[in-house]
């Protein structure tokens, strides 16, 4: 079978005796095909049948191309088809040139014979088969390899235009390699931010203008082709060629949902009571801070309020832990429906709650609220199938006359919670400095 040989030279008769050497050669069989200038080379290895051109032997000076831009020219159209160089003892350097930036070799014409020309051909042809098949093997691999790991794989060109998708990334992103190959990758790959819902930064055009990897921005979504949302990670790289430059670039990405659904409400949870899901004390303690310091910005006053279930061990005692839970969510839903939005109400531990009133005009707002308070847990609560009554004792603390700091208003707000016991439970009292503390020590039974 003959194998097709482009000759690039500018003279005539050296042409000729070249073409020779080759047809009439035990190495061959060869065909050869003479062109003179780089232009018609171009040409011809850019037509249809430019694929069945097998090697290109070509002097780099030309007369419409001088040296290594002769070679950079062919190498662009064709970078498949392995070139040697016939080079003059005078422009060895840039002959050592091209083959540093591919050519697969180079003779001098000084040197040339009838059998040495034949020889590096072919030579030449075996080597760049071996290279061809090894790089099939290598992209078959590849491509298993793409094939069957859980990321989505996406690769676009120099323009960033989509060139692959994986199976994972066909799925995640709604579109088949086939109907994704040639369109802009915004048009296959729509992320937005998840808090603003503005498109992300393209990540792969950041990787091909700064030549270096980058990860996505924090909290970023995936917007499936039918609209599905899935949060994602990802990493972005470019991809270069054998001397360095920029062809485009790969992005790899994974559906981070679940882990990031875990993260939240593992966040939730650090910051939340687990059975009544309302703030916990860590929560609670870092918003009363937040209202201490805005109330003294604007010089208003908040109140904090300490509540206890009364004789709630007695309900645990005879009728078990589990109506004991029961009723704390009951009353739990109960005060946050006595409150205002900006209002916190919080968990303390066990049967103690507390409500922190963010802003209050007087003193008589916070009496107000607790007062509404013990009517609505006074009411009967269905637990399972019997009605149980309870009420709540309530202390009061306000912000500045109790307490300038959170530790001290609650403490004041407890101490006026354990006088409202003392007075027999069902009620309601504000902290006062003369209010004797030892109450808690005495005869009330909490």
């Amino acid at each position: 079978m003959f194998r097709n040989v482009l000759l690039v030279l500018p003279d005539a008769p050296e042409a000729d005796a070249v073409r020779r050497s080759l047809v009439n050669s035990s190495d061959g069989p060869f065909k050869v095909e003479w062109v003179r200038r780089c232009c018609d080379a171009v040409k011809r290895l850019g037509s249809q049948g430019g694929e069945q051109i097998a090697a290109v032997v070509v002097d780099l000076f030309l007369s419409d191309s001088q040296g290594i831009e002769t070679f950079d020219q062919l190498l662009r159209v064709s970078p498949h088809v392995p070139i040697l160089v016939l080079s003059h003892l005078r422009d060895e350097d840039v002959a050592r040139l091209a083959v540093q930036r591919g050519a697969q070799d180079y003779l001098l014409e000084e040197r040339l014979d009838g059998h040495s020309l034949p020889k590096a051909l072919t030579s030449m042809l075996e080597r760049s088969a071996y290279h061809a098949q090894a790089l099939f093997l290598e992209k078959e691999r590849a491509q298993v390899t793409l094939n069957s790991i859980g990321d989505a794989v996406i690769s676009t060109d120099i323009a960033g235009n989509v060139t692959y998708l994986n199976p994972v990334a066909e799925k995640m992103t709604g579109w088949s390699w086939q109907e994704a190959s040639g369109r802009p990758l915004q048009e296959v790959l729509r992320i937005i931010d998840g808090d603003s819902r503005e498109p992300a930064l393209n990540p792969l055009a950041i990787a091909i203008l700064h030549n270096k990897s980058v990860g996505l921005s924090h909290n970023c979504i995936l917007i499936r082709r039918d609209g599905h949302e899935s949060a994602i990670e990802d990493t972005a790289a470019p991809i270069r060629d054998p001397r360095g430059r920029v062809t485009g670039a790969v992005i790899v990405f994974h559906d981070v949902s679940v882990a990031r659904t875990m993260s939240l409400r593992m966040s939730y949870l650090a910051q939340h009571d687990f059975l009544t899901e309302l703030p916990n004390r860590m929560l609670l303690n870092d918003r009363l801070r937040q209202a201490i310091a805005s109330a003294q910005r604007r010089r208003t006053s908040l109140a904090v309020l300490f509540l206890d279930v009364d004789r709630f061990k007695q309900i645990n005692d005879s009728l078990g832990h589990g109506i004991g839970d029961q009723l704390l969510q009951s009353i739990a839903q109960r005060l946050v429906a006595c409150v205002r939005n900006s209002d916190t109400v919080s968990r303390h531990g066990g049967d103690e709650f507390v409500v922190l009133l963010s802003e209050i005009t007087r003193a008589e707002d916070a009496a107000l609220t607790a007062t509404k308070i013990l009517t609505a847990v006074s009411r009967p609560h269905r637990i399972g199938h019997q009605d149980l009554n309870v009420t709540v004792s309530v202390g009061i603390g306000v912000y500045p006359d109790d307490g300038a700091d959170a530790e001290t208003l609650l403490k004041n707000a407890d101490i006026a919670l354990f006088h409202a016991k003392a007075q027999g439970r069902s009620n309601h009292q504000f902290f006062e400095p003369g209010m004797n503390v030892r109450v808690r020590a005495g005869a009330v039974a909490l």
